[in-house]
């Protein structure tokens, strides 16, 4: 995550890497809120991005690069604090590309939005 600086920027980490993806999370705060004071969706779709890619080298490992190919996001309900947090789960994992399903909460039961990401692992660095 360090050598992520946009990542950094938000403030997301890891918080637990499961066996079919990863839980990530960022804290909450004021320069991460839209005009009425919850989650940006840019944050969401950040914490998605993330959340899939993460789990993307987590099932692959992390010597395999991957690109993003495709994010779609369905927001469902302003979210808050004091931490949003993205739950990455694959649906598919092929030769050459990954589908990962996201769930993003935020202080309410139930989630703020739901996101499909997928990946492309890419031939490995010579």
């Amino acid at each position: 995550m360090r050598r992520l600086p946009f990542n950094n920027l938000v403030g997301i980490r890891v918080d637990r890497v499961h066996r079919d993806g990863v839980t990530i999370s960022c804290p909450f705060g004021q320069h991460l809120t839209n005009i009425h004071g919850t989650v940006h969706g840019g944050v969401s779709a950040t914490l998605a991005d993330v959340a899939g890619g993460f789990s993307t080298m987590a099932h692959y490992g992390l010597g395999s690069p991957i690109t993003t190919i495709d994010l779609k996001i369905n927001y469902l309900a302003p979210m808050a604090g004091p931490r949003v947090r993205a739950r990455g789960r694959i649906v598919k994992a092929g030769k050459t590309l990954c589908v990962i399903q996201v769930e993003i909460h935020g202080g309410k039961a139930g989630p703020g939005a739901v996101a499909t990401v997928t990946y492309m692992i890419l031939p490995p660095k010579n």
